[in-house]
């Protein structure tokens, strides 16, 4: 850091000492100026002069004043612009009291704002260069009363600059700041929520894997003695689901890799082309699900195709832990105008046919996918026993979710 930064630091931390310093500065110009007389015998040369008491006692009272221009820029404007007049009233010759109330209107300019430094700036001028014009000891056209005009609208104006500039600055400060805000804010919102999106997904993976892992475990249990071949397929099933649902998790847990990582996930997102491998896992389970399709090959955007696959795979997941094992599911996937409509029912054939007793996130988790791509969801028992699920979803979306599919 150089000398002079220091300095200026120095100054800012102690505005005091900074206007001490100004105001001994503009006494020593003053005192200076008192002594030195413009007019010499030829008009054109300095001639030196003796100054009046009263001068002296008024550019010392004045440069007083100027220690406190900040702490009460007005009163000491008050104060410096009456020693003024004064002083161009009573001084022959005169003694340049006038620089130090060009200094405090210069101060109430940077301090204030416009409408104030108008009017404080026309009062101060007319005021002084009134006072110097028709009062005074010399004539009013004189150069002298002329430079008071001058030099107090250049401290009004100078002052104006500084304050603009100041306001600026701190305007633009105050953008910065606000746009660091909004982007940190925004940080932490799809922060926030690309974890909600990767716990769904991972409550989606796990409750369709484990419960069939859970149905499978039970059928081999249930005949291992009696009928070892069937215990065996199913075992079988339970290593294919357990298989699948580590794939899936890898796939997931891949999403959180940084772009360095190894390894990182490159098959595309579940969708209803997978509809048929995803049914015939339940089917395997030893749950009955028909499937009727009247979409038309619709080719779905991959955020829509995913949770309309993950609507069908949370609602048969439910199906199979509530409904019981003889339980039999319909799902229906039909194209309706701009929307894509999926329905899954289920006859309640078991005791605990309500997936809200459970205490989970299923029926959570399927609200937030359907309700960020701006669609709907519906659920609630049947009349009669049995359970539906129904979700509309856009073809065409123009939600975040869309354009950033998981």
């Amino acid at each position: 850091m150089s000398t002079l930064e220091r300095a200026r630091r120095h100054m800012k931390a102690h505005p005091l000492a900074l206007d001490a310093t100004l105001a001994a500065g503009v006494l020593a110009c003053m005192v200076a100026g008192s002594f030195v007389d413009p007019h010499g015998e030829h008009d054109v040369s300095w001639i030196l002069r003796t100054p009046a008491p009263l001068s002296l006692v008024l550019i010392t009272v004045a440069a007083v004043a100027l220690v406190f221009r900040r702490r009460a820029p007005m009163t000491v404007l008050a104060l410096t612009g009456t020693f003024s007049v004064v002083e161009l009233v009573t001084g022959d010759p005169r003694a340049p009291v006038a620089m130090a109330a060009v200094i405090a209107l210069y101060t109430v300019a940077s301090t204030t704002d416009r409408p104030t430094t108008w009017r404080v700036g026309l009062l101060t001028m007319t005021v002084l260069t009134g006072a110097a014009m028709l009062v005074g000891p010399l004539p009013w056209y004189a150069q002298e009363n002329l430079g008071i005009f001058a030099w107090t609208g250049i401290g009004a104006t100078a002052g104006d600059a500084v304050r603009s500039r100041r306001a600026f600055v701190q305007a633009i400060r105050e953008r910065a700041e606000k746009a660091e805000r909004t982007r940190e804010e925004e940080a932490r919102r799809r922060v926030a929520e690309e974890r909600l999106r990767i716990a769904r997904d991972l409550h989606d993976v796990v409750a369709h894997h484990i419960a069939l892992v859970n149905v499978q475990a039970g059928v081999a249990a249930h005949v291992m003695d009696k009928r070892p071949d069937q215990a065996k397929e199913a075992l079988a099933h339970v290593r294919e689901a357990s298989r699948s649902a580590l794939n899936e998790l890898r796939a997931t847990v891949g999403l959180l890799r940084q772009s360095g990582d190894p390894e990182a996930p490159t098959e595309p997102a579940p969708g209803l082309d997978r509809l048929d491998e995803l049914v015939g896992t339940f089917r395997n389970a030893g749950l009955h699900v028909e499937v009727a399709r009247a979409d038309h090959g619709t080719a779905l955007p991959a955020a829509v195709g995913l949770a309309a696959y993950r609507v069908i795979q949370e609602a048969l997941t439910n199906v199979q832990k509530h409904a019981g094992i003889e339980a039999k599911a319909e799902v229906s996937v039909v194209r309706v105008g701009p929307n894509i409509e999926i329905t899954v029912l289920d006859d309640g054939a078991g005791e605990d046919e309500d997936p809200h007793e459970g205490g989970g996130h299923g029926l959570l988790g399927m609200r937030e996918r359907v309700t960020a791509l701006r669609g709907t969801l519906t659920t609630g028992p049947r009349y009669g026993g049995g359970f539906r699920v129904h979700a509309i979803l856009p073809v065409k979306t123009r939600s975040r979710a869309a354009e950033d599919p998981a």
